[in-house]
């Protein structure tokens, strides 16, 4: 058994292009998309076609971004624990001070904290520019810690990561409080395209986002996420682009809703905590290099720039996956015939 690093081939191709608009991106352009499951590929395509029947296309609106860590400290008792919380807030400026001078990138922005018992949690809440932030906030944290831990208060170190950030768990506080990028997709769909593109109609759509992502994800006992399969093209997008690929996890926790009006479907993904970034691990990659190139995420911008562009382009890919595959569900035998059809021709059969 050795160490050395060996190169793991992973099936590659650029859909598209999508359609997009909004502030952290706009044009039409094509998306990496990095997976084993061939029919990924078609099925994001058509997605983007129909992003491209439609004069704004997909419109991307960025809604938040922080990258978050929880730290743990242990008190006496609850009293304690409760009495450090107020000391703290009152020098959070102490604590911004001191995370900026150890950063160029990263600010601490605020503090929401959970006592239980004689246990204190604290989710602290920073920017980081371009970068997804894991290393930054930690960095940031131990900071922190350091500090409070100087003031006296009668607290001991517990873990510098208390599981209250919440890193690569499914969990209800990302989507409460925001981690990473937030991004909401929508896009409104002329009954025409509905018909031609997706082979349906408005209010099936509709009425399967509700009955399958809404009701079934609800008795599934779901956290906080009601959709069909945001990991798939989360996961290809990570990977052809040099993300952390475990962050799926809480990813793919989002909520797709839809409504059958007048002018078509109305149709849309939100997507609270996408932990994605443009520098950082794996960025140096050729491959990773060359495809954050092309999706124009290596453009000088203002800090954070480029990776809400990256954002959007990757809540654009998770709609048009989710439009196509719910779409091929309101048929029945459809999804089957066409994974058969699909992978069949991948193999050369």
């Amino acid at each position: 058994m050795t160490d050395a690093e060996t190169v793991t081939a992973i099936p590659t191709r650029w859909v598209g292009p999508v359609r997009v608009s909004g502030d952290a991106v706009h044009g039409e352009i094509e998306i990496p998309l990095a997976t084993y499951e061939s029919p990924l590929w078609p099925s994001v395509g058509r997605g983007a076609r129909v992003s491209r029947s439609v004069p704004d296309g997909i419109r991307i609106t960025v809604a938040g971004e922080s990258m978050t860590r929880s730290t743990l400290f242990v008190a006496a008792d609850a009293a304690h624990a409760h009495a450090a919380v107020s000391a703290i807030r009152s020098r959070l400026p102490e604590l911004q001070a001191a995370v900026s001078a150890q950063s160029r990138y990263a600010r601490l922005e605020g503090m929401h904290e959970e006592v239980v018992g004689n246990l204190l949690f604290t989710r602290f809440s920073f920017a980081v520019g371009d970068a997804s932030g894991h290393n930054m906030v930690t960095q940031a944290a131990d900071t922190i810690m350091e500090l409070v831990l100087s003031w006296g208060l009668g607290l001991e170190y517990g873990s510098i990561s208390g599981n209250f950030c919440s890193d690569k768990k499914a969990t209800a506080v990302n989507g409460i409080l925001g981690r990473g990028r937030s991004v909401v997709a929508d896009i409104l769909i002329p009954h025409e395209v509905v018909r031609k593109t997706l082979r349906t109609d408005a209010a099936s759509m509709a009425d399967l986002v509700v009955r399958k992502n809404l009701v079934g994800s609800t008795i599934a006992g779901a956290i906080r996420s009601a959709n069909a399969h945001y990991a798939n093209m989360l996961l290809a997008f990570y990977l052809a682009t040099g993300q952390d690929a475990a962050n799926i996890v809480e990813g793919s926790q989002g909520i797709t809703y839809a409504e059958a009006r007048e002018e078509g479907l109305y149709f849309s993904c939100s997507i609270p905590h996408l932990i994605v970034g443009t520098v950082g691990n794996g960025k140096h990659l050729a491959h990773v290099d060359e495809a954050l190139d092309r999706l124009g995420c290596r453009e000088e911008r203002d800090p954070g720039a480029n990776a809400r562009r990256l954002a959007g382009l990757i809540a654009a890919a998770v709609l048009c996956g989710e439009l196509s595959l719910l779409a091929a569900q309101t048929n029945p035998g459809e999804l089957m015939t066409a994974h058969r059809a699909l992978e069949r021709k991948e193999r050369g059969a």
